[in-house]
């Protein structure tokens, strides 16, 4: 019976406290969450596509944002859009593409939001191009960026180490 009581006497004075701490558990979300957002937006590395090999060469200068021209051994794409087929360029007798200006300035024509404004008003091209592709067809659509009003020209290449 004695123990009894006591039993019904520590019942009656103990709290069980069953509340959580939340405090410390939201400030690491917090810090992921912003961790997060201010590192999925830069992107530094240009992904060339799986279908073209570039180049190798030792390089410092990370890529910047820019009007992107794949050279496919097939196509030829301004930021994603193809515009002719390599083989009709490689066989063209002009220096100057057509295609290519035309699709240059319909991307000046619509700009939507800013980050492709400064990406158009920079006036800076990023040419990536298989590396079996003839240097008569680069010099071809560098020579139209160039008529463009694309005076920055730039060649995407595999970064490999310094050689020492």
């Amino acid at each position: 019976m004695r123990n009894s009581k006591r039993m019904k006497r520590m019942g009656r004075n103990r709290k069980v406290i069953t509340s959580l701490n939340l405090t410390s558990l939201m400030d690491v979300f917090t810090i992921l969450v912003f961790f997060l957002l201010f590192n999925s937006g830069s992107s530094e590395i240009l992904e060339a596509p799986k279908q073209i090999k570039l180049p190798d060469s030792v390089v410092e200068a990370k890529p910047r944002e820019t009007v992107v021209i794949l050279v496919t051994p097939e196509m030829v794409l301004v930021q994603g859009e193809a515009v002719i087929n390599t083989s009709e360029l490689l066989i063209a007798g002009n220096e100057s593409v057509a295609q290519v200006t035309e699709r240059l300035k319909q991307l000046e024509r619509n700009i939507i939001g800013i980050s492709t404004r400064s990406v158009v008003d920079s006036k800076e091209v990023t040419i990536l191009a298989d590396k079996t592709i003839p240097f008569s067809v680069l010099k071809k659509i560098m020579s139209t960026c160039t008529e463009s009003g694309y005076g920055r020209i730039s060649l995407a290449v595999n970064q490999k180490a310094a050689q020492s």
